[in-house]
C-alpha cells in the first residue's frame, strides 16, 4: 500500500504543471517571460526542462525562461526525470502593430569627421549588401532584420548593425574593427551576435577567400587556431590565432546559421595587421648614427610601448631614459657591434639585427677587377648585395662582382633589405693602390 501511495502522489505532483506567460499578448519579436508553475510544492530543487515547438531549448533549476516570441512558436515545460508529464503547450496572442505596415527611413551619418564631395553609401541588411545609394534608405521594418551602412570605399569603417523594430533582430557586433599585433605573438578576435531563431552553427572565415571557409578546416591555421564559442547569451565568440606571421594579416569575419537564416558574408569584420619590429638607421652627429625601433602600425594593446635595446645580444641595462622609454638609440657608426630592439613584455620577439661596417675589396689584373662586398656584421642565410656604379644601382647579386673599371668610375655595395649597410665608394685610383 505504501508503494502505491507514493506513485499516486508523484502523478498528482507533476501532471499539474502549467506555463504562465507575461505579458499575455505581445507584438512579433517582443520578449516574454515564461514560468513553469504547479499548485503542488516541489522538493529537492528540481531541474526544469523547457520545450519550444516540441524541441528542448533549456534545462535549468530556475522555473523561469525568457525568449523573443513569434506567432508560430509554442512552449511547454516538464520536471527532469518526469518528461512524460510535461505541461500543455501554450502559444500567445500576437498583436500586429499598425506601424509595421509603414516604411521607415534610415539615415547614415557621422559626427566625428566631415565628408567631402557627394559620397556613395553601402547599405547592409542582415550582413549582406543590399544597395549602394545616398545616405538615406527607406525600408519596411521587420523584427528579424538589422541594418548597417558604410561610405563606399571605406567599408571597413561601417556602422554597427541596428534593429529597426524591437531589440531581438539578427546582428553581429565586432569587439574591435582593427587590430595591430607583433609577428610571433597571439591575438584574440571576438564578436557578439544575436540570432532571432535558435542558432545551429557558427564559424570564422577570411574575407579574401573566394568562398567563405571555416578557419578550423584551413590547413594554413592547423595547430594555431582555436575557436571558443560562447556558452552564455551575452558572451563573445572568440577566435584565437597563435604564432602570427605577416601572411595572417587579413580581414576576419563571423557568420552564424539558424534553421532558415544565415548571416551575410559581406558585412565588414575585424582587420588584423601583423607587424614585425624594424630598426631604421639614419645619420646623426659626425661619426654617429641614430637607430629607430618602429612598427608598421600602432600596436592595439600597447600604443605607447617601452622599447628595449640589445647590443651583441645582451640587453642594454644602463638606467637611461634613452634606452628604456624611447625608440631611439645613438651609436658610433664605426662600431663593429650588432644591435636589435624589442617591446617590453614581448622580449622574445626581437627585431632583425643591424650593424654598419661594409666595404668593397678589389682584386685581379690590370683590366678586369673582382670586387668583393664584405661586412663584419653577422648576416644569416645567403644575402643578396646591391652594387652601385657612380651612385646608381647596376645589379643585384651575391658577392663577388667582376667589372672593367674606368678611371672615372666608382663602385660601392650594400646588403639588400638593409641598404643602410652601404660601403664607402672605391675608384680606379684605389684599385691601383691595392695591387
Amino acid at each position: 500500500y505504501l508503494i502505491g501511495l507514493i506513485v499516486l502522489l508523484s502523478f498528482t505532483l507533476y501532471s499539474d504543471l502549467q506555463v504562465k506567460v507575461t505579458p499575455a499578448a505581445v507584438t512579433e519579436g517582443e520578449r516574454v517571460s515564461l514560468t513553469c508553475i504547479t499548485t503542488c510544492t516541489l522538493t529537492d530543487n528540481p531541474t526544469y526542462i523547457w520545450y519550444k515547438n516540441g524541441h528542448i531549448v533549456k534545462e535549468n533549476t530556475s522555473s523561469l525562461y525568457s525568449d523573443s516570441f513569434s506567432a508560430a512558436d509554442s512552449y511547454s515545460c516538464a520536471v527532469k526525470g518526469h518528461e512524460d508529464l510535461h505541461s500543455p503547450a501554450v502559444s500567445l496572442e500576437v498583436v500586429t502593430s499598425k506601424t509595421w505596415s509603414q516604411r521607415k527611413t534610415l539615415t547614415c551619418s557621422t559626427t566625428s569627421c566631415a565628408l567631402t564631395g557627394n559620397p556613395t553609401y553601402t547599405w547592409y541588411k542582415n550582413g549582406q549588401v543590399v544597395t549602394e545609394k545616398t545616405s538615406t534608405y527607406s525600408v519596411y521594418p521587420n523584427a528579424k532584420d538589422s541594418y548597417s551602412c558604410a561610405v563606399k570605399g571605406h567599408e571597413d569603417l561601417s556602422s554597427p548593425a541596428v534593429c529597426v523594430q524591437g531589440q531581438r533582430c539578427n546582428r553581429v557586433t565586432y569587439t574591435k574593427r582593427r587590430i595591430c599585433v607583433l609577428k610571433g605573438s597571439t591575438v584574440d578576435i571576438s564578436c557578439t551576435y544575436v540570432g532571432y531563431y535558435y542558432t545551429t552553427s557558427t564559424f570564422w572565415f577570411r574575407s579574401d577567400k573566394s568562398t567563405p571557409e571555416d578557419l578550423t578546416r584551413d590547413p594554413g591555421y592547423a595547430g594555431r587556431e582555436k575557436y571558443k564559442e560562447r556558452w552564455r547569451y551575452k558572451d563573445p565568440s572568440i577566435l584565437r590565432i597563435t604564432d602570427l606571421t605577416e601572411e595572417d594579416s587579413a580581414e576576419y569575419r563571423f557568420t552564424f546559421k539558424t534553421s532558415n537564416f544565415e548571416w551575410g558574408h559581406s558585412f565588414p569584420g575585424t582587420t588584423l595587421s601583423v607587424t614585425g619590429l624594424q630598426v631604421k638607421v639614419t645619420p646623426a652627429a659626425e661619426g654617429q648614427k641614430t637607430l629607430t625601433c618602429s612598427t608598421t602600425c600602432t600596436l592595439t594593446d600597447n600604443p605607447n610601448p617601452t622599447y628595449i635595446w640589445y647590443k651583441n645580444g645582451q640587453r642594454l641595462d644602463e638606467p637611461t631614459s634613452q634606452q628604456h622609454s624611447s625608440n631611439l638609440l645613438v651609436v658610433w657608426d664605426s662600431s663593429v657591434n650588432i644591435y636589435s630592439c624589442a617591446v617590453e613584455g614581448l622580449e622574445a620577439l626581437h627585431s632583425p639585427v643591424v650593424c654598419f661596417q661594409v666595404k668593397v675589396t678589389p682584386t685581379g689584373w690590370e683590366k678586369s677587377k673582382t670586387l668583393t662586398c664584405s661586412t663584419s656584421c653577422l648576416l644569416t642565410g645567403n644575402p643578396t648585395y646591391i652594387w652601385y656604379k657612380n651612385g646608381q644601382v647596376v645589379t643585384e647579386k651575391t658577392s663577388p662582382y667582376s667589372v672593367y673599371p674606368d678611371a672615372m668610375d666608382s663602385y660601392s655595395c650594400a646588403v639588400k633589405g638593409q641598404e643602410y649597410l652601404h660601403s664607402p665608394a672605391v675608384c680606379q685610383c684605389l684599385f691601383n693602390s691595392t695591387l
